[in-house]
């Protein structure tokens, strides 16, 4: 993953050929050449790329690792206090628990906001498991609770459904 230090060196290449395109679209107005409102808009392209890359270089993009957090994939996500992850049925406890960590810490977001005076963001996790050839059923094992208030919160709240563990696939050996 591209640092910010990378972005900035980004931004920098981005500066200077956003410059040469605005000089050749000078040029292009006093040579009255046929193509010129095509270079003023490949110009205003520029300038929104680089501005772009210049806010990425402000703002780091990192991803929180929690060991023993395992791949989850976010299934929906309404923009403000509710998201579900999915997982793998092959999941055990101490693992979904890390993972919850890892998704409340990585979902975290400023532009977040609780509904109906509900500072929390509740994250969902489920699997998928087939109890039949042709039928699928969604089971939810766990959630974790955090504040919309502050990056770093001490006082997530994780619950694990344990008995919906008992529904999951036993690995055979």
């Amino acid at each position: 993953m591209p640092s910010t230090a990378d972005f900035l060196q980004y931004t920098q290449w981005s500066g200077i050929a956003t410059i040469l395109f605005a000089v050749l679209t000078i040029l292009a107005f006093i040579l009255k050449w046929g193509f010129r409102f095509r270079l003023v808009g490949t110009t205003g392209f520029m300038l929104v790329l680089t501005a772009g890359l210049f806010s990425l270089s402000l703002v780091p993009l990192s991803r929180t690792v929690i060991p023993g957090a395992v791949k989850y994939t976010l299934v929906y996500d309404n923009g403000s206090n509710l998201a579900v992850i999915a997982t793998s049925p092959k999941i055990t406890p101490t693992e979904l628990e890390a993972t919850l960590r890892q998704a409340a810490s990585n979902l975290y977001s400023y532009g977040r906001l609780g509904s109906r005076g509900n500072n929390q963001l509740t994250i969902r996790a489920r699997t998928i498991i087939h109890p039949e050839p042709g039928i699928s059923a969604p089971v939810y094992l766990g959630e974790v609770k955090r504040t919309l208030a502050t990056r770093e919160d001490t006082q997530m709240a994780v619950k694990l459904y344990l008995d919906k563990f008992a529904q999951l696939p036993q690995p055979t050996a």
